[in-house]
C-alpha cells in the first residue's frame, strides 16, 4: 500500500513538473514577444459587416481582375526558366504604366546569361523631392505556378495604384518598382531584382523614407480555422483569414505603425500588424528584406499566403481563387494610406480638421 502511494505521489510530481515546465516556456515566449516582437498597433482592426462597394471600388475590382487575368492566364508562369513569359510580363507592365502617362526606366541586370529588368516609374515630389516612398512588388512567379495570387495580385495592385496617382500633385516623391527573381534559388541572394535595386539606391545615397512591398493580396475567408501561423503567433492572431497583414522588421516599426494607423483610419476592412527581428525567417520575408539589408525601413502588405492560401506555389494558383471584391477594398484602402504618406501637408490638415469637427 505504501509502495502504491509513493508511486502515485511520484507520478503527480512528474505531471506537475511538466505543467510548470510548459508554463515556464510559455512565459519565456511571451517575454520574447514583448522584447523583440511588437504586436500592438495603432487604432483598431475593423470589426463588423463589410459595407457595399463604392462605385470607385467596383471599378477597381474590374481593373484588378483584368490585370490578374492578363498576368496569370494570358502570360502564365514567368521566371528566368520561363524567360519569354517573364519578358512578356515586363512588357505588359511597361505598356500599362506608359498608358497612364509615366516614363518607365528599365534597369537591366544579368543572371545565368539572361538579361532581366527592374521596372521603375515615379512622380517627383513638389516639396520634398529627396524623400522617396517606394511601392514595390515582384512580377515573376514561383516555378510551376501561374502565380495569380503570388504575385499577379501584387502586380495588379501596384498598377492600379500607379493609375490612381498618375495625375497627382504630391509633396514627396512616389516611386513604383517591379522586381523579377524573387523566388528560390534567388530569394535572399545578390541575384534578387530587389537586392540589385536596393543596392543601387544605397550607392546613390537615396533617401528612401519607406518601402511598401505588396505581395499575395487576393485570398480571404470568413471560415473558422482558415488562418494559420507558426507557434506562438497562431495563439495571438485571428483564426479567420479575413484580414490583411502589415509586417516588418523591428527597425521598421515606425513605418509599420504609420501604415497600419492610416489604413485603419481610411479602410473598413480587418487588418493586423507585426514587427519582428530580422532573424525570424519565415515570417513575412520577401523583397522588403533586400531594403532592410541596406538600412531602409520596409514592410510587406499581404494576405499571409503560405498560412492561408491552399494553392500557394502550386499549379492551381489561378485567378478563379482570388477574392477580387475583398482585394478591391484593400487596394482602395492602400491608395488612401499612400496618399497620407506623400501628401505631407494634407495629412496634417486632415488631423486638425478632425479635431475641430469632433
Amino acid at each position: 500500500m505504501i509502495s502504491f502511494l509513493l508511486r502515485f505521489i511520484w507520478s503527480q510530481l512528474v505531471f506537475l513538473s511538466k505543467v510548470v515546465r510548459a508554463l515556464f516556456i510559455f512565459c519565456c515566449v511571451l517575454l520574447f514577444l514583448g522584447g523583440y516582437m511588437v504586436l500592438r498597433m495603432p487604432g483598431n482592426s475593423y470589426d463588423g459587416p463589410l459595407p457595399p462597394l463604392t462605385p470607385q471600388q467596383a471599378n477597381l475590382e474590374k481593373e484588378l481582375r483584368y490585370h490578374v487575368n492578363m498576368i496569370a492566364e494570358q502570360i502564365g508562369e514567368r521566371h528566368i526558366h520561363a524567360y519569354q513569359n517573364l519578358m512578356s510580363a515586363a512588357d505588359y507592365i511597361t505598356y500599362e504604366l506608359e498608358n497612364y502617362g509615366y516614363s518607365v526606366d528599365r534597369f537591366p541586370f544579368t543572371v545565368h546569361g539572361k538579361t532581366l529588368y527592374n521596372l521603375v516609374a515615379e512622380i517627383p515630389g513638389k516639396k520634398y523631392r529627396d524623400e522617396i516612398l517606394i511601392i514595390g512588388t515582384n512580377y515573376d512567379s514561383y516555378p510551376g505556378s501561374r502565380g495569380a495570387n503570388e504575385n499577379g495580385s501584387g502586380v495588379a495592385a501596384v498598377l492600379s495604384m500607379a493609375k490612381y496617382f498618375s495625375e497627382a500633385q504630391i509633396s514627396r516623391t512616389l516611386r513604383f518598382v517591379f522586381f523579377p527573381n524573387s523566388y528560390p534559388p534567388f530569394s535572399q541572394s545578390p541575384e534578387m531584382g530587389s537586392m540589385k535595386y536596393a543596392r543601387l539606391c544605397a550607392s546613390e545615397k537615396e533617401n528612401i523614407v519607406g518601402m511598401l512591398h505588396i505581395a499575395s493580396l487576393g485570398y480571404y475567408s470568413n471560415e473558422e480555422n482558415s488562418q494559420d501561423f507558426p507557434i506562438p503567433l497562431k495563439w495571438l492572431y485571428p483564426r479567420k483569414a479575413n484580414f490583411v497583414m502589415f509586417s516588418g522588421n523591428t527597425s521598421s516599426i515606425d513605418l509599420v505603425k504609420e501604415t497600419v494607423k492610416y489604413f485603419r483610419e481610411n479602410a473598413r476592412f480587418p487588418s493586423e500588424g507585426i514587427t519582428f527581428p530580422d532573424t525570424a525567417s519565415g515570417i513575412g520575408i520577401a523583397d522588403q528584406w533586400a531594403f532592410w539589408q541596406h538600412g531602409y525601413p520596409a514592410l510587406m502588405i499581404t494576405d499571409t499566403s503560405p498560412y492561408r492560401y491552399p494553392y500557394h506555389h502550386s499549379p492551381d494558383d489561378t485567378p478563379n481563387h482570388i477574392n477580387f471584391e475583398a482585394m478591391s477594398r484593400v487596394v482602395s484602402g492602400l491608395e488612401q494610406v499612400v496618399g497620407e504618406m506623400v501628401y505631407v501637408r494634407k495629412s496634417k490638415l486632415r488631423t486638425l480638421l478632425k479635431k475641430y469637427i469632433n
